[in-house]
């Protein structure tokens, strides 16, 4: 992922919860990005002009994970959330839930690491985004 944009308009963003046998994935971001290095995350990206969120959505979790449609049981949205980061920037967040039925992920230079997690062992991970648990909450987990 790029830096994060300098308008409003720009900071429309995927944020997408993977799931696997009741197991949330959490990933953790390496030193090979600017933003938010060595923390556990979801699957997120920018909005790109003219694209869908749901399409965005299938497009980083391709390119992050080398999951396909084909390998999931089902892609949800959830609420668009309006969240600030820790500069006080307003980013409009597009969350969705996917399940799949692939253990094994293929990961980009964005994760250098993912645990499937049980939803109440996500505390344990006290690395991880700030924003990370309204995306959870709000996606039902």
């Amino acid at each position: 992922m790029t830096p994060p944009p300098t308008t409003t308009a720009e900071r429309t963003v995927v944020a997408v919860v993977v799931e696997w046998r009741g197991r949330i994935g959490l990933f953790r971001r390496s030193a090979a990005v600017a933003h938010d290095r060595g923390r556990w995350h979801c699957i997120t990206g920018y909005v790109d002009p003219g694209r869908t969120p749901e399409a965005q959505a299938l497009q980083e979790l391709h390119e992050e994970t080398g999951l396909r449609a084909a390998d999931l049981t089902a892609l949800s949205p959830g609420p668009v959330l309006r969240l600030e980061d820790d500069d006080h920037h307003p980013w409009v967040v597009h969350t969705f839930r996917a399940s799949t039925v692939v253990r094994r992920l293929q990961l980009n230079e964005e994760h250098d690491s993912y645990r499937w997690t049980a939803p109440a062992a996500v505390a344990r991970f006290d690395n991880r985004v700030g924003w990370l648990d309204q995306v959870l909450e709000a996606t039902g987990r």
